[in-house]
């Protein structure tokens, strides 16, 4: 089906048993997470014809150190609620919202929520739960899938990373945005990676931008070298007579090993070089942390035995600064890598001047 401008197929679906009900039985309620807190709307109406329950719709705040009780609901929002069913809605409420805290909601909306005699029925219900969480609440949620988004397809590639993230204590994550794309990254952690997607999409390759992720928090030199073929397996599945380009990138590391991860991504180079070279693949390296002299100096024996296309920089080259230099962009055209002699002469002078830099980020 087409939903907007989305095509997709609905292949899930839920069977219940008819609740006989009138319109004066349904209600409408939804807890959501802001700023200051959780904030209950709660609404007389329900159903499909609710409206803009936004705009009339009573609400409570209630601060992170705040409980929701049965008498503080009956008191802010069900004023307009026949007397004889403020206690059962109340204490479900209340119910709700301790339930909505304990598993780590973010948001939850019943509409309608029916009262039949003495029983409650959320005959629609949708929610958001909080995916970070998943070390507090993972035994509550059970056995949770989180799905591709309507109208796209999870690729195969996709939930072997996801499976591979939840057997490490490393971070590894990864998302397919346009498998056709030219452009490819595998960025060291998850502020970096959002800097570089950006990055690109700033200077007008956000339509060939072909996958979004990370990997960070010390991954192993298997793992690594896991997370990095499946990328390449990726990248060199489909030709563009145009290349492509892979930028390896991220900032300086507080604590992952570059040489121990670049041992595992140069094993991928290695594997593929055949495939990336048949591709056109023009390869970028930007990175900085704990042992990268080593790191660098591995790629750049790799780049000498392979012949694989790749320019390789430190932490002299700013961390999106090999982004225009590998997309082509007008204005850039050159940049002298790690061990060029024009950064070997600053290094020297600074050191003679007793002056002393630093750039620090965090992964």
């Amino acid at each position: 089906i087409k939903v907007e401008a989305v095509t997709g197929t609905l292949d899930t679906f839920i069977v219940e048993p008819f609740v006989e009900h009138g319109q004066e039985d349904e209600y409408y309620v939804c807890i959501q997470s802001v700023r200051e807190g959780e904030e209950v709307l709660f609404y007389h109406e329900g159903g499909v014809d609710v409206g803009d329950v936004d705009s009339k719709a009573r609400r409570a705040l209630y601060s992170v150190d705040e409980e929701c009780t049965p008498e503080d609901v009956t008191s802010k929002l069900l004023s307009e609620v026949p007397s004889g069913r403020r206690g059962l809605l109340s204490k479900f409420i209340s119910s709700l919202f301790g339930i909505y805290r304990a598993l780590n909601f973010v948001y939850m909306e019943i509409n309608p929520l029916v009262v039949v005699g003495d029983k409650v029925y959320y005959l629609d219900l949708a929610a958001k739960i909080d995916e970070t969480a998943s070390f507090l609440n993972a035994q509550q949620w059970g056995q949770i899938d989180f799905p591709a988004p309507f109208g796209r397809k999870e690729f195969p590639e996709e939930a072997y990373i996801r499976e591979l993230d939840s057997k490490t204590g490393a971070s590894l994550k990864l998302t397919i945005l346009n498998h056709e794309g030219r452009v490819w990254t595998m960025v060291a952690g998850g502020g970096a990676s959002v800097v570089y997607a950006d990055t690109i999409s700033d200077y007008g390759f956000g339509h060939e931008l072909a996958n979004y992720g990370e990997y960070s928090g010390a991954p192993s030199t298997e793992h690594t070298f896991q997370y990095a073929k499946t990328i390449i397996g990726l990248m060199t599945r489909n030709y563009n007579k145009m290349g492509k380009i892979f930028i390896i990138g991220g900032g300086i590391a507080n604590f992952t090993d570059v040489a121990a991860t670049f041992t595992g991504l140069i094993k991928a180079l290695n594997n593929y070089q055949e495939e990336l070279k048949a591709h056109h693949v023009q390869i970028y390296v930007r990175r900085a942390g704990p042992n990268y002299q080593e790191g660098l100096r591995m790629m750049r024996q790799c780049q000498e035995s392979t012949g694989l296309p790749i320019k390789i920089f430190g932490p002299e080259t700013h961390i999106t600064a090999v982004v225009p230099l590998a997309l082509n962009v007008a204005g850039q055209r050159f940049l002298p890598e790690f061990d060029d002699e024009a950064h070997q002469v600053k290094v020297k002078r600074t050191a003679s001047s007793g002056s002393v830099s630093a750039q620090v980020t965090g992964e």
